[in-house]
């Protein structure tokens, strides 16, 4: 299994001179960033003093300094179980998946989309994370089943 650690952003560029920066690759949860909530640097714990949008993009003020480039860290034990038929990119990624009993590769990546998100396979495959195409997710048995038709045959 991964990390005992997920990412929920990165320290980006400084936004102003007291301190905020914009944060890269946000968590989509909201309250991940809300003032006082906890995020970790480097394992140590940060709280979120000042949290806004600023041209589309978050940005926060934690209570101590923080590098640029760094990652903004939770432990997986306080993440919220996802709702039903709901998953969190992490437990996806390794997953097998498989067309008609056919193993297609295991998700190296998930990559956000405009319509949808996208699996990224280690084969070079890419799958459209779309209730047509993925029929079951089964992290007990680690695989991802996907309906016919979404692979070029070969």
């Amino acid at each position: 299994m991964s990390s005992d650690w997920i990412s929920v952003g990165r320290v980006g560029r400084p936004h102003g001179v007291h301190g905020a920066f914009v944060v890269e690759d946000p968590s989509d949860s909201a309250e991940r960033f809300a003032v006082g909530a906890q995020v970790y640097v480097a394992r140590e714990p940060a709280r979120v003093v000042e949290s806004k949008r600023a041209g589309g993009r978050l940005v926060v003020i934690l209570d101590r300094e923080t590098p640029r480039g760094a990652a903004l860290e939770v432990p997986r034990s306080e993440l919220p179980e996802p709702e039903a038929d709901s998953f969190y990119v992490f437990q996806l990624v390794g997953l097998t998946v498989e067309e008609d009993g056919r193993a297609l590769g295991r998700v190296k990546e998930v990559d956000p989309g405009i319509a949808n998100d996208v699996l990224r396979l280690d084969t070079g495959v890419a799958l459209p994370l779309v209730e047509e195409c993925v029929r079951e997710v089964d992290l007990e048995a680690r695989r991802i089943v996907i309906a016919p038709g979404f692979t070029e045959p070969g």
